[in-house]
């Protein structure tokens, strides 16, 4: 199988390509415009394989889309390139829109066309067998939730943050697209990811940055916010087991069964950390923060089998230290706020 993986120089995209090399003999072509947030450091380990090739650009370019389904005979796109930051999504909404709609309407164009089985039919709807586009979208697309309750699959979308509304709106052209044209496209929502390569500026990697380098850590409103936490490498798997078992025309939740408060993963950093609590420094809190985020897999697990394999205390330990360990590669990366 041919695979283009776009977004696979950033966090959980570097992850999902090694997993994917190492399980698989598979051709993975990744495109990554090479933002802030794309680093091929997070690849060096594999650049060497033949089956894996590097193409920088972006994915609203029509042209090189063209270029690249055409060369490599792409049969799968895993779609992970979006602006992901939400701090940076009510700074500048615009990047946000462009790149996660628009950019996932022409990948979704180009894959169209490509994969159709007459291309010169303007309303043909066969396409090639075993193709697949698979979107990688977020739960915050469906806003946030009370003390009580989870996101299903059903949940109506409700973003409230512009990053969220624009994974929305690319979700809701996915949609479409399968309405519309018959594209065989399947939407994975997981829950916040954690683990290696991860941008310093996402709080895990920052609390374990400023801990550790003992600088106040940053933490918004009261800390009480809860998110459901996904260790990567489970992410990953469950991609996986979407693009080989996963029914066409449907959404998939990812979970990790992890609901922490904010505040208790940092006092955990600190506490792993030997570091004493008066690091923490509560700041006014973000616009439109989601206070409770927290989803069920029932489906993923009950139709196609999959569950995380990691608990949140190995995944972050895992996680705490793998930067302890590659410090030089978080100071590498955009700067820090303090």
């Amino acid at each position: 199988m041919n695979i283009l993986v776009t977004g696979g120089a950033g966090f959980i995209g570097s992850n999902f390509i090694k997993y994917m090399l190492s399980k698989y003999d598979y051709t993975i072509i990744n495109l990554d415009l090479l933002t802030y947030a794309g680093n091929l450091h997070n690849l060096k380990d594999v650049e060497h394989i033949e089956r894996y090739h590097f193409v920088r650009g972006d994915i609203r370019d029509r042209e090189l889309l063209n270029k690249v389904f055409q060369q490599f005979e792409i049969q799968a796109v895993i779609n992970f390139a979006a602006e992901s930051h939400v701090d940076r999504s009510i700074d500048n909404p615009e990047i946000f829109l462009n790149t996660n709609v628009l950019g996932t309407q022409a990948l979704l164009d180009t894959a169209k066309q490509f994969w159709k089985v007459n291309k010169s039919d303007k309303y043909c709807t066969d396409y090639k067998e075993n193709v697949k586009f698979i979107q990688i979208s977020t739960d915050e697309v469906y806003g946030t939730l009370g003390k009580e309750g989870y996101f299903t699959e059903e949940t109506n979308l409700s973003p409230n943050s512009p990053y969220a509304a624009s994974k929305a709106s690319a979700d809701m052209i996915v949609r479409a697209y399968f309405e519309t044209y018959k594209l065989p496209v399947i939407t994975t929502r997981c829950s916040n990811n954690f683990g290696t390569y991860q941008n310093p500026e996402k709080f895990i990697p920052l609390m374990i940055h400023h801990a550790s380098n003992e600088i106040p850590l940053p933490v918004y409103g009261d800390g009480k916010q809860v998110r459901d936490w996904l260790y990567v490498e489970d992410h990953c798997s469950a991609i996986d087991t979407v693009l080989h078992k996963g029914r066409i025309g449907e959404v998939y939740n990812i979970g990790g069964n992890n609901e922490k408060e904010n505040i208790e993963i940092v006092r955990t950093i600190l506490c792993y950390l030997n570091k004493n609590e008066d690091l923490i420094e509560y700041v006014q809190d973000r616009l439109g923060h989601d206070r409770r985020y927290a989803i069920n897999n029932s489906k993923i697990s009950k139709e196609l089998q999959w569950s995380p394999f990691y608990s949140f205390d190995e995944g972050i330990v895992n996680t705490i230290q793998w930067y302890l360990e590659n410090m030089s590669w978080t100071t590498s990366q955009v700067p820090i706020p303090n």
